[in-house]
């Protein structure tokens, strides 16, 4: 019956044009730009069955939202049939059902965007292993053995907390598994966007001020070959610090221009770290728990413009004062890191009343003393709308939640947003330079020095300037929004290594420029 609803409501709202309009019918209404979305998780119901995402169509109109962030690669295992991930073994509906189709079909057809939510580096969560053989926790995970194994570990030798096994992103084979993966989600379905989550080293390190993670045996190799470090670094070493939070970096910079080259329209979001203070109290982003300890540099990524949106996960308790001011400090950070880019604060639903949540919709839409706002808001989740649910249900804690926030002259999402465009994609002023390194027998040329350098010394903005970047462990190298222009690429080769080591492209507005370096080749 709800689905029946549900379609007639769609129906209707398109009718009267009161739907949060996506993509380019946007330009022809008169609405504001502000996203609004729910994460939809997959491990509650939302999207199991057609009726499920009936209801959930339904729910996100009611308060809307325009976009969904829907779990799609849950744990390597995929609530789709079209991708490289196997599909799931949750008691999804039966194959031909494909949920992340479902959700298109439904969403789009309500006016709302999708964005497949993709876990990057948790592997699995269960003493049970998955059925597919293919799946990674069965190919690369506990009975894999050498380069095979592709788990991160600690410090101490333990690779799992509990049943939760993560991936190394120092691991190249890994890292271009994660890669194809999100490339293959993107060129399968009519997505919106990919939203990354996990994209960084696990908790459960000894301190707040560095990672115990990283000590895979093929990244600890790579490091010593990029270091001359010998032996086992200690998990303060700045350099092994440096080193690991430059791995997570480059795996985002690799999506994004992937990304860009199965559909440039596509958005990438990531999902952010917020721990403790913000970096106001704490002495700087350097020193807060997200750069330090989980080794993501998600306002780096949003100054070199390798994401198009970061949603903090700024799960906070608004009747908490200590966790009042780490919300109210990250929000106003998030708002003024936004370099051009966009940002979207996340709170968390399930560890407030309605009316907490609804002071931190406010507050989250509150210009900064700069003037800066974020660009939205995103709700933990769609399943636990607040921390109620256990004595009156989600439905009635959603209705609610719904009635909060679009009822009443005051209510933030009374009238109907647009999501925010992404002007560096629909009219880019800017290229890319990708490249990948190998020697003639096909060996990758990992952690080389690669600049990027204007001839004339001069970019197309009339500013000198030099980009520098290195190879990842699979030979690949990316320059993101470099100015129209020709380039000159120089590589720095490694002792015993030799060859052309320089290269001239052309960038262009809105393409992906492929450096053309000859295979090089060993010394003998």
């Amino acid at each position: 019956m709800r689905r029946i609803v549900a379609t007639w409501l769609v129906a209707l709202s398109l009718l009267l044009g009161s739907v949060a309009l996506a993509g380019p019918a946007r330009a022809e209404q008169d609405v504001p730009e502000q996203w609004r979305s729910y994460w939809v998780d997959a491990f509650n119901d939302g999207i199991y069955t057609p009726d499920q995402v009936s209801t959930l169509i339904e729910d996100a109109l009611a308060v809307n939202a325009n976009v969904l962030i829907v779990q799609t690669a849950r744990r390597y295992d995929c609530f789709c049939n079209r991708a490289l991930y196997p599909r799931t073994d949750a008691a999804i509906d039966p194959a031909p059902y494909d949920p992340l189709d479902e959700v298109i079909a439904q969403a789009h057809a309500a006016g709302l965007q999708v964005h497949a939510w993709v876990n990057v580096n948790t592997l699995w969560n269960s003493a049970t292993p998955p059925r597919a053989a293919d799946h990674v926790f069965n190919r690369h995970g506990p009975t894999a053995q050498g380069r095979d194994r592709w788990l991160n570990k600690k410090a101490d030798g333990t690779e799992l907390q509990g049943v939760n096994a993560y991936i190394d992103p120092g691991h190249p084979d890994a890292a271009a598994y994660i890669v194809d993966a999100i490339r293959s989600l993107v060129r399968q379905y009519d997505v919106d966007g990919i939203n990354l989550d996990y994209i960084r080293y696990p908790d459960g390190s000894s301190t707040t001020t560095h990672s115990d993670w990283g000590y895979n045996e093929v990244a600890l190799e790579r490091f010593r070959q990029a270091t001359g470090h010998t032996g086992i670094p200690a998990p303060d070493d700045a350099r092994w610090s440096e080193w690991r939070r430059d791995q997570i970096t480059s795996l985002v910079r690799r999506i994004y221009l992937g990304m860009w080259e199965e559909d440039p329209a596509a958005r990438l979001s990531v999902n952010a770290i917020t721990y403790g203070f913000g970096p106001q109290s704490v002495g700087g982003w350097e020193a807060t728990r997200t750069y330090a300890e989980v080794l993501q540099d998600w306002s780096g990524w949003l100054a070199e413009g390798i994401t198009d949106t970061v949603v903090t996960m700024n799960y906070k308790r608004d009747w908490n004062p200590d966790q009042a001011r780490m919300y109210s400090e990250w929000t106003e950070f998030l708002a003024d890191s936004q370099a051009g880019r966009q940002g979207v604060t996340g709170p968390a639903l399930y560890l407030n009343p309605v009316e907490g949540s609804l002071a931190q919709v406010r507050e989250a839409l509150t210009p900064t003393a700069s003037g800066n706002v974020a660009a939205g808001w995103s709700g933990y989740s769609y399943a636990s709308p607040s921390m109620d649910v256990a004595a009156n249900g989600p439905v009635a804690e959603r209705e609610r939640l719904t009635a909060a926030l679009t009822t009443g002259p005051d209510a933030p999402f009374a009238d109907p947003a647009a999501v925010p465009g992404m002007e560096w994609k629909e009219a880019p002023r800017e290229g890319h330079v990708t490249g990948q390194l190998a020697l003639r027998d096909g060996t990758p040329l990992d952690q080389a020095r690669i600049t990027l350098r204007p001839l004339g010394g001069r970019g197309g903005g009339g500013a000198p300037q030099a980009v520098r970047t290195v190879t990842d462990g699979s030979g690949w190298f990316g320059f993101a929004h470099a100015a129209p222009g020709r380039y000159l690429l120089t590589v720095d080769l490694p002792s015993g290594v030799v060859g052309a080591p320089v290269s001239a492209v052309e960038v262009r507005e809105g393409r992906i420029a492929q450096a053309p370096f000859a295979p090089f080749r060993p010394v003998r």
